[in-house]
């Protein structure tokens, strides 16, 4: 599977690199747009048909919600596609006993003043998206250093994703056991 993002930002060898190539898309790919404000869900459909040349936008888009529309992706958005593309390496090889599968965190930080929010998503295979958020609060005694705001937001923020990502296994520990109250403890 390739990713792709718009405008032109790709996944090489584990570095963001820019590129002037654009977004290309088939029917049969799934585009996912994160929200344009912090706290929008992300949004997820299926590439019905690329109207632009070689696969360019706009995109005919069916959403999970069933609507249908025609889009240009913008900043934001994912590209995932399943085949004929070349994906980088997998960060484990894969074996004949085992699958590989890749998830991504989409993380967007917005500043306003001395007060920083980030949030991040969960882009996976799985059909719910997960989101959280985290902020950060600049004191007048603190340097004017905007990275660190954005780490400490960034932290809460992906802490708080990994608590949801945990809940959500220990709920389906629970429905796939019988089992009440399960509890999977972060190491």
């Amino acid at each position: 599977m390739a990713v792709a993002t718009a405008p032109a930002s790709l996944l090489h060898g584990g570095e963001c690199m820019q590129e002037e190539a654009a977004m290309r898309a088939r029917a049969g790919d799934r585009i996912i747009l994160a929200g344009e404000l912090v706290d929008q869900p992300t949004r997820a459909g299926e590439v019905v048909e690329a109207r632009g040349a070689d696969g360019g936008p706009p995109y005919v888009v069916r959403w999970e919600d069933g609507h249908t529309s025609t889009m240009f992706p913008g900043p934001g958005a994912v590209l995932r596609v399943a085949e004929g593309a070349v994906a980088p390496a997998p960060p484990v090889p894969p074996s004949d006993e085992g699958r590989v599968r890749e998830w991504t965190v989409r993380v967007t930080i917005f500043e306003r003043g001395d007060d920083t929010t980030a949030t991040v998503a969960l882009v996976s295979d799985s059909p719910e998206a997960l989101t959280a958020r985290g902020t950060s609060h600049r004191s007048s005694r603190d340097s004017d250093d905007p990275h660190i705001g954005d780490e400490i937001a960034v932290a809460r923020a992906l802490r708080r994703l990994a608590d949801q990502v945990l809940a959500s296994a220990e709920h389906e520990i629970e429905e796939a056991t019988g089992e009440p109250d399960v509890t999977v403890r972060a190491r």
